[in-house]
Parts: C-alpha cells; structure tokens; sequence
C-alpha cells in the first residue's frame, strides 16, 4: 500500500469512477462535439500565401515623424505654427511644430528614409513594406489597442489572432494557436487577446505579461507536479463528467470548448518547454538577436521565442514592448532608449527567419496603436495621433522595398492611398488566404468578422 493516504492509484481511480476507457473514448469525440471548432488545420478561401504571423506590437505609440515617415519641412519649420488647423477633437494641447531631433537618411536599393534610431532595421528596408498611410478612430490609448488588435474600439470583440486561429487552426496540436509573449494588462488588457464570443480554443495564451522579464515569462500551471498517469486518470474522470453535463446541455459551446482546453493544456506539459527553453541556441543566435546585451536582453528573448513557437507549429505570435512608447515628453532620450532595445532584435528577427526559409511564409507585422503629432507637448514630447502612423509588414507576400501611403508636409494627415485599420485587417488576412467578407461567425442573431462592416484589401500592400 502507498504510504501517503492520499494518493488513489490508476486503477483504483478508474475502478471507483466507472469511467474507464470509456472516457478514454470521450476524448476523442470532443472535436467532433464542438462542430469543427479546433485547432486542426483548416482550409482558406484561396491559396495563401502567409502560413502564420508574428505581431511586434510597440505599446504606447511610436512617434512616425521620427521614425519611418521623413519630413524635411518639419524640420525647417521648426517652432513655427501648424499651417493648417489641427483636429476638431485632441488628446490633449499641442503648440508648434517640433523638428525631429534624430538624423535620416536612405538604405538599401529602395532608398527608404530611416531616422538614426534604428539602424539595425534600416539595413533591412529592402525586406520591408512600409505602410504610412494608416490612420484609426481613437485618440487614447485603450480604445486604440482594441482597435488595433481586434477591430472595434468600443466592443468587446475577436483579437486578430483568435480570428486567424479560428480560420487556420493550428499546424501543432500540442501547443495553442496564438500565443501573446508578455502582453499588457493595461489599456484593454485580456480583452486585447481574447476570443471574446468565439469559441475558447481560440483564446490566446499568455506567456507572462509585460511586469515580467521574458526570461521569466511562461505558461501559468502547466504542471500540477503529479505523475502524468495520474493527471490524467484526473482528467479522464473530469472529463466523463463533464461529458454527461454537456449531454444535458445540447449546444453549450463554452463547455464543450473548456472540456477542449483542458486536454490541450495536458498535452502542452510535454511540448512547451522545449519549445520555450532557449538554452540549446547557439552563440551566434544568441547574439542575432542581441541576448549578450543588457538593453536587448529582453525584447530579444521575446523575438527569439517568437521564432520559436511559429517553428514549433503556432500560427499567430504576438511580442509586446510595453508601455513605453507615449513620449509626451522627454522625446528625444526616451525614443533612444526604447529603439535601442527593439532594433536589434527585430533585424535579428528578420535574418534569421530569412535564414531558416520561413520568412517567405511568415507574416511580421510592426507598429503600435497610432503616432505622434509633429507639434510639440510641453516643448519636447509629442501628443496621440491616430491620423497618419506607420506600421511596416515583411515576408509573407507582401510587397518588399516599397512604401504605400503619403502624409501632409509635416506628418498630421494621411493624403493620399489612405490605408484605415480595418484595410490593414482586410489585408493580412487575404494574405493568409481568406475573403474578409466571408470569414464570418454566427453570434447573437448575426454574423460577425473582424473587419465589422468595413475594409477593403490593399492591393498595393500585396506583391
């Protein structure tokens, strides 16, 4: 007899519960219970030509006229008024025009302006699609998050990567679809990754959260320390239960999609951490993506574990620079820090899914939920501006070395080939093979997508 009262072996478990293999057998049904709403590989609309995204989201808001978006008018007038009359409706006042401080110049056979705060990034522009005519609807920092990341600013809806899990499934059935790599729990939080009325297997999985070093970031109780044959003669018995529960309750799809992720989240114990475990990496990866450096230590892991996961079969990756983009003031030294530890690791990034063969099928996706205003706050920061920002796309059939999108004189105002981020949305996912307008779910009485009732597919964006 075990020495410990409290331990019920194997067989006396499935003896006492009459479950048995028949709750073996359960498991296998559960797919088919949920009506398709798993993680198998499905089919797009059309052949595609991305297989799965990483999304660098820079949390805060980088300012596009010290960046990517090169005006040399800003400069000149520097100190004078706008000369045109600012939106209706500001974040908060702004003054003159500020210059940016930071140095430009052109890379590569394309000739791409990039300011001296990434020069890492600037060797790469011929791999990159520079999109400077988006624009949004929400001048503060949560409704713009949501906006960004699941369409609507003013509902509760499907991020992004629940939408692209829940119309790709995922390529490994061991790991979730979307994972989100210390991801803030401000400005929207949860709300940010999550599946909302979409069923729960396509909820993305925290890996930490932007208070935790990326060294320290990991699935939260992915082992209960109990032998596996215990765990799951556990979870077969929970789940024969649960499966006479959902018998009674024909269409109970948030049940039947929790009875999923609990076997998921058994399978994971075994399959996440190597794929986690960034140790085994050789010295010159290590340093591709700037982990022998204190500044890039951190985002660098996250771009590394990006890589990881989407090797490993994931289809939507999400790395966060959290919160530390919202220069109001300070600009100048802020911008410096916050590009020093991203712009490494991006290129890094960018090399070494080249490398690899992936990035011709990977989509990577950088920018963060509106720009800056080129006035001044307070004489050196610069106020919200969902009117004109930059996000820059690469692989993934986008079309490299161009730029799509044409701001004002001083960077206020997208002019011309306006891109909304219901367009960006359109686009990413015919990049991954699907009609927007049919990649739909039924709730409430309607059908829903990410695009709402808008968004057009940017041809110009597509090689």
């Amino acid at each position: 007899m075990h020495d410990d009262p409290t331990f019920l072996s194997r067989r006396s478990l499935l003896q006492g519960s009459a479950c048995g293999f028949a709750a073996l057998a359960a498991r296998n049904l559960l797919p088919g219970l949920v009506r398709g709403h798993d993680l198998t590989v499905k089919t797009p609309h059309f052949a595609p030509r991305a297989k799965r995204v990483v999304f660098l989201f820079m949390h805060g808001g980088p300012s596009h006229v010290d960046t990517f978006d090169h005006k040399p008018l800003l400069q000149r007038d520097h100190g004078k008024p706008l000369p045109f009359a600012k939106p209706r409706v500001t974040f908060a006042e702004t003054g003159n025009l500020l210059g940016s401080p930071f140095a430009w110049r052109q890379y590569g056979q394309s000739g791409a302006w990039v300011s001296e705060l990434f020069p890492h990034i600037a060797r790469n522009v011929d791999r990159l699609c520079f999109v400077k005519g988006l624009h949004g609807s929400n001048d503060a920092h949560g409704g713009a998050l949501l906006k960004i990341h699941t369409g609507s600013d003013t509902f509760v809806r499907p991020s992004i990567g629940s939408w692209v899990v829940y119309g790709l499934g995922s390529e490994n059935q061991d790991l979730p679809g979307f994972v989100t790599i210390c991801p803030t729990l401000g400005h929207g939080g949860v709300n940010n990754w999550s599946a909302s009325f979409l069923p729960a297997v396509y909820q993305g999985t925290p890996l930490g959260n932007a208070s935790v070093p990326a060294e320290r970031a990991a699935v939260r109780h992915l082992t209960s320390g109990l032998p596996q044959d215990l765990q799951r003669a556990q979870l077969d018995l929970v789940q024969q239960l649960n499966q006479e529960h959902a018998a009674a309750r024909a269409g109970d799809e948030l049940l039947l999609s929790r009875m999923q992720t609990f076997e998921l989240a058994f399978r994971m114990q075994k399959e996440a951490p190597p794929v986690l475990d960034t140790t085994g990496e050789s010295e010159a990866t290590r340093r591709l993506y700037g982990l022998d450096e204190a500044r890039t230590a951190n985002f660098g892991r996250q771009c590394l574990m990006a890589r990881r996961l989407l090797e490993s079969g994931v289809r939507f990756v999400q790395c966060t620079h959290s919160y530390k983009w919202d220069q109001h003031s300070n600009l100048e030294a802020d911008h410096r820090k916050n590009a020093g530890e991203v712009d490494l690791p991006i290129a890094g990034l960018l090399t070494d899914l080249e490398q690899r063969g992936l990035l011709e099928d990977t989509l990577v996706w950088w920018g963060g939920e509106f720009g800056r205003t080129p006035t001044s706050e307070g004489g050196n920061g610069r106020d919200h501006n969902p009117h004109a920002f930059t996000h820059f796309l690469a692989g993934g059939g986008v079309r490299a070395g161009t730029s799509y999108g044409i701001t004002d004189d001083y960077g206020y105002y997208v002019q011309d080939q306006k891109v909304h981020v219901h367009d960006l949305h359109a686009t990413i996912l015919h990049l991954l093979g699907f009609d927007h307008e049919r990649l739909v779910f039924r709730h409430a009485g309607r059908d829903y997508r990410l695009t709402d009732v808008e968004g057009k597919v940017v041809r110009g964006l597509i090689a």
